[in-house]
């Protein structure tokens, strides 16, 4: 007998997001798979276009706005409702059975530690009628058993996979930024917890490279990125380039000395993978999730003071071109490692236990 799962990808809607990546992605590595025993429903936006990439592969249920209000719930029941990010308001008309991924909760530290705060309340609902949950990492696992209590069903953690899976031909773009000197590239939205202002504020001592950043820098961090940039003369040394396209993306990781990325808050951190996946140098914050998936053979910031990081940044570049073939192939390889098929493959299996 087929089962039902719906699966609540709204944040399908914006791709350029951790949180749509990961929906996107899922979805294609869903596609690649049999599941006879399964009728998969996605929530998305724009079904016209998800029917038309994937077919009949999948059900597709419309998602609008008022269905975050529980008098506007889809009424139709499902065998299995997976909540595919913690913090949607998206939830069950119905309840049968219900699979929480949680990315992290950054949100007590960031927001409110106070357990009756709305994000909270949300949140332990989600978990208190989780018939089993999953985890993008060993880290977003022991921090929700930090902070909250976790119902005793089963656990998971299944990595993401690397958004990278087809290498584009990038010969013929042309970048708007000067890219004749090596350079330093990052991407990510522009929050405070991203950290791209201790990459900024390291430039100065950093005279031979420069550092492209990439993302939505529309925002009070990004302007506050900017001003700092203004008023430190760092024009010709520093570039925000914005939201860049996957062709742009792929030509700035590709093109870069290294990539950087000193976050202090990650669930997982997908753009230090994608970068691997060119067999670049990776300099991490040695904190959250970020050494669980960089591995050990990237380089870590334990803090964010301009000399250190100077120095472990030109320490780390002179031991990986020294060893450059080397080091390219563990970073590949380590790229390789996290793969979506099997991601998929992972929560398919989660769904037939929750069912069985």
């Amino acid at each position: 007998m087929t089962q039902s799962v719906f699966l609540e990808t709204h944040n399908l809607k914006n791709k350029a997001s951790g949180l749509g990546t990961f929906n996107y992605e899922l979805i294609k590595g869903l596609a690649q798979l049999e599941f006879d025993d399964l009728e998969l429903t996605l929530n998305v936006k724009d079904t016209a276009a998800l029917s038309t990439e994937f077919g009949t592969k999948f059900h597709y249920h419309k998602y609008t706005n008022l269905s975050r209000h529980a008098l506007f719930r889809t009424r139709k029941k499902f065998d299995l409702w997976h909540s595919v990010n913690q913090n949607t308001k998206v939830e069950p008309y119905y309840l049968r059975k219900y699979l929480l991924t949680v990315h992290d909760v950054n949100f007590v530290e960031e927001i409110s530690s106070d357990k009756n705060h709305r994000l909270n309340k949300l949140f332990a609902a989600k978990l208190s009628k989780s018939s089993a949950i999953t985890y993008i990492s060993e880290f977003a696992k022991e921090q929700t058993h930090q902070f909250f209590d976790v119902p005793d069903v089963p656990e998971y953690v299944i990595y993401n996979g690397n958004p990278i899976s087809t290498l584009l031909d990038t010969s013929k773009f042309k970048s708007t930024i000067p890219t004749d000197k090596p350079f330093l590239y990052s991407i990510g939205d522009f929050l405070e917890r991203k950290n791209f202002m201790a990459v900024v504020q390291m430039m100065p001592l950093l005279g031979d490279f420069n550092l492209i950043l990439s993302g939505n820098n529309d925002k009070s961090y990004g302007k506050e990125i900017q001003h700092y940039i203004d008023d430190n003369k760092l024009h010709n040394q520093v570039f925000l380039t914005g939201k860049v396209d996957e062709l742009a993306k792929q030509y700035y990781l590709s093109k870069c000395h290294a990539f950087v990325f000193p976050s202090i808050r990650e669930g997982f951190g997908l753009p230090p993978i994608e970068a691997m996946r060119f067999g670049k140098p990776i300099f991490l914050a040695n904190k959250t999730s970020l050494p669980e998936i960089g591995g050990e053979n990237c380089y870590y910031w334990d803090h964010f003071e301009p000399e250190y990081m100077k120095s472990v940044l030109l320490k780390g570049l002179a031991h990986f071109y020294d060893n450059q073939k080397v080091m390219e192939e563990l970073m590949v390889q380590r790229a390789l490692h996290f793969d979506w098929k099997k991601a998929a493959s992972a929560y398919l299996q989660v769904y037939r236990a929750i069912l069985s």
